[in-house]
């Protein structure tokens, strides 16, 4: 009766030591981080220098996947459909929160079909526009805006850019609505902008800021609660005619739905010694990217971030009529 009494006991204990038997064991051969947007511009640089800094705790190598296409819904659904096992991560930013309204038959709940790991980086952005448009700062922009109704194009990099959600939020902000102007990438609306063809744009500091350096374009202030390192010159939004204006592009890291704790606890230690990284905090600096408190890196504040950031854009996007190509 004792030896049945023992292993009825050791039984019902094996569910429980499953899962501090995945955190010990965990990682044990190379992970791949999903980013789902194309090799070269800032989220990819943001999400190498992350994933060479999680390496180092980890003792295993982290592989960057650019698997883009539809706004980022293709590579989070990639990693939505992967084994739980905390081997294939998501690396997503703003977009993760706006897809579900820009994309009706998204093949995924960006709640329910992950586990958030935390925040990584805020990355503030600029109201910038051609030279030679009339306006010599932000809050003779905003005038100028509002008496030419409609009349202002702003471009951006495609339905769910960071820039093309800017442009949102600025318009329903201030009630007026502008002309947007895709464009196939950022690169390629900077250039119509130093050429006039369009007149302005808001974008992540990093892309236009060698532009504003450089004086192929103006700039008239950023986005951002405080001025931005990247260009020190530049006010806020907030300060310059626009009380409570606020726009920074997230970054946050997320693993498959039941994706273990222990697992979970892991990768958040390994992030958290990333962003205390001094080579890594710099590079990302250089960026323009802040990256996140300790408080910040962790599943509890992306979760609520992630849910406020879904009811804030859901209406700035449904009143827009805007929606992505499936």
């Amino acid at each position: 009766m004792k030896v049945i009494r023992a292993l009825v006991v050791a039984l019902v204990a094996v569910p429980a030591m499953a899962p501090a038997a995945a955190g010990q064991t965990f990682p044990n051969r190379p992970i791949t981080m999903v980013m789902p947007y194309s090799a070269g511009g800032p989220g990819d640089t943001i999400t190498r220098l992350v994933a060479q800094g999680m390496t180092q705790t980890l003792k295993q190598q982290i592989v960057v996947d650019n698997t883009s296409g539809a706004g980022g819904s293709i590579g989070s659904g990639k990693v939505a459909n992967a084994p739980p096992d905390g081997y294939t991560l998501l690396m997503i930013h703003v977009s993760h929160a706006t897809n579900p309204a820009l994309y009706p038959k998204l093949p995924y709940d960006p709640i329910k079909d992950f586990e958030p790991i935390g925040l990584v980086v805020d990355l503030p952005a600029a109201f910038v526009a051609r030279k030679d448009l009339p306006p010599e700062s932000f809050g003779q922009f905003l005038d100028y805006v509002k008496a030419n109704r409609g009349n202002v194009n702003f471009a951006h990099a495609g339905i769910g850019s960071s820039a093309h959600l800017c442009g949102l939020l600025f318009a329903s902000a201030i009630g007026v609505d502008i002309t947007s102007v895709p464009y196939r990438g950022a690169g390629p609306a900077l250039n119509d902008m130093m050429g006039g063809r369009v007149d302005a744009m808001c974008d992540q500091i990093v892309n236009v800021v060698r532009h504003v350096e450089a004086g192929g374009i103006k700039g008239y202030a950023v986005t951002g609660s405080e001025r931005a390192e990247a260009l020190p010159n530049l006010p806020t939004v907030s300060a310059s005619g626009l009380p409570g204006f606020t726009y920074q592009v997230w970054y946050g890291l997320f693993a498959p739905k039941g994706t273990p704790k222990p697992v979970i606890d892991t990768l958040v230690a390994a992030l958290n010694d990333a962003l205390k990284d001094p080579t890594i905090k710099a590079r990302l600096a250089e960026l323009g990217a802040d990256t996140v408190s300790a408080a910040r890196a962790r599943p509890e504040a992306l979760a609520t971030h992630l849910k406020a950031e879904i009811d804030k854009w859901g209406p700035i996007i449904k009143a827009a009529g805007v929606t992505g190509a499936q």
